[in-house]
């Protein structure tokens, strides 16, 4: 197998990290740039510790403009437009961001939601990312989006680990403040509803609804809990069917006929969903990890479908239950 040649750029917070942990073990993932301008000449295992022993990479500043075939990018929201027009990679570059500056679409990027338009990612050659939030929220809620039966408000609550809020430290992620602490922030006005929309409306020309989404800080690392729900006239039976039709070829999104919990979805690439119909609301719980799923798996699974790969390669990651 001939590898491709990668290279992460913003190597040295969170996402970039996981990255890095995934990577290094992909069978057709050459990792041959680490880039960070912060920690320009450490060598990763500096600043990511538990690689020891399985890569000797240094980070570099330097940016490999016409040496590699995939590009993650995994730089602060805001910072990746300056970043490409600084380094304008060719057009035959995969680009994978992570951030949120192209979830619009926008400069020819395509939304790479897998569950959603696998088809068009298999062929794209710049991928945004979604959202740790928006991923489980719009897997939640696309197939009865798709159906039409969301007429009115949804109401949404989701609940994130201190991972979610990156690696610089601030004053609600900190230890002290998150340690046996919940707290609601962003309240109805949360970034990720503008990709969701767009989403939606994708499945359904017709969806007008509101999100009522209240996200709040969890006393965790990490992981995603949503609860989504909504009046709906049917059965819950035909609910469970239509979930499972909607992502009967998904590589990692399960609907689970018996009650979920995050512990399921932690260290995995995989989305858990559970649907049920309760006092005449189908109400959905899904669980994912905010760091895999909700970001550097999900982008490993956009580099597989763009280079015609197994979805699933280098990421049956899996190992502990508690």
């Amino acid at each position: 197998m001939t590898k491709i040649r990668t290279a992460v750029i913003g190597a040295a917070g969170y996402t970039g990290g996981e990255l890095l942990r995934i990577l290094v073990h992909h069978p057709a993932c050459d990792l041959v740039c680490v880039h960070s301008n912060s920690q320009k000449g450490k060598k990763v295992t500096d600043v990511h510790p538990d690689l020891i022993g399985d890569t000797e990479l240094v980070f570099t500043d330097e940016v490999p403009l016409n040496s590699v075939d995939a590009v993650f990018l995994g730089l602060p929201h805001g910072e990746t437009k300056g970043f490409l027009e600084a380094h304008p990679f060719p057009s035959e570059t995969v680009i994978i961001d992570l951030s949120t500056d192209f979830r619009d679409e926008s400069n020819g990027f395509l939304y790479g939601l897998p569950e959603v338009n696998a088809g068009k990612i298999k062929t794209a050659k710049r991928i945004a990312n979604p959202g740790c939030f928006a991923t489980g929220i719009q897997l939640a809620l696309a197939p009865a989006i798709s159906k039409g039966w969301v007429k009115d408000a949804v109401q949404i609550s989701g609940i994130t680990g201190s991972t979610g809020a990156g690696k610089k430290l601030a004053e609600t992620s900190h230890f002290s403040y998150r340690t046996g602490n919940m707290s609601v922030y962003k309240l109805f006005t949360h970034q990720h509803l503008k990709e969701i929309k767009q989403t939606f409306r994708q499945l359904n020309a017709d969806f007008n609804s509101e999100l009522l989404f209240v996200p709040y800080r969890g006393n965790f690392s990490r992981g995603i809990w949503v609860t989504a729900y909504f009046p709906f006239e049917g059965t819950e039976q035909e609910a469970v069917k239509a979930y499972q039709e909607f992502y009967q070829t998904a590589a990692f999104t399960h609907v689970s006929t018996q009650d979920i919990d995050l512990k399921q979805a932690v260290n995995t690439n995989k989305c858990f969903l559970f649907v049920q119909k309760e006092a005449g609301q189908l109400v959905i719980y899904s669980a994912i990890d905010n760091l895999l799923k909700g970001a550097s798996g999900q982008a490993v699974q956009n580099f597989n479908l763009a280079f015609g790969l197994d979805e699933k390669m280098g990421l049956n990651l899996k190992s502990i239950a508690f």
